[in-house]
């Protein structure tokens, strides 16, 4: 679709992935509406997602695809996917399986928070940042890389 009118209003799905061939995903739990995890898809990720309804991404460190949970069992099923109105970001409304979704043993990526008004340095502080497993058994003992 190169017509802006068709991708903004039409009922065609035509991702634009960037110049990369990756396209950002925004993952959020189902019930809660937590951000649980950012990642990027390519269009071989995408069409795995909507073929099983597991989450697929493409890692861009190790430069392959690779499907959430491979390694830690902690599988993302997809309940509901969406696109942004100029289809260059994707939404996935999952149902998180096993207690996290980040590589550092947290329900979320996004456990610290910068704090507002400040000025000088930036002291992060964490939001609940407990750890809900451990990534090294999980893992296998080596130092989980993003995306796992």
């Amino acid at each position: 679709m190169s017509n802006t009118s068709e991708i903004e209003e039409g009922l065609g799905f035509a991702p634009q992935f960037g110049a990369e061939g990756l396209i950002t995903a925004v993952v959020t739990d189902v019930q809660s509406g937590d951000v649980l995890m950012v990642a990027h898809m390519n269009a071989q990720a995408v069409a795995k997602t909507i073929e099983t309804g597991e989450a697929w991404y493409y890692s861009r460190s190790r430069q392959k695809l690779w499907k959430k949970g491979e390694s830690s069992g902690h599988v993302q099923r997809v309940v509901e996917l969406r696109v942004d109105c100029d289809q260059d970001a994707l939404w996935l409304k999952v149902e998180q399986q096993g207690p996290g979704a980040c590589h550092t043993g947290r329900r979320s990526c996004f456990y610290r928070a910068v704090p507002l008004g400040k000025t000088g340095t930036v002291t992060l502080e964490f939001r609940n940042g407990d750890k809900t497993f451990d990534p090294h058994s999980v893992y296998g003992g080596v130092p989980a890389k993003p995306g796992r």
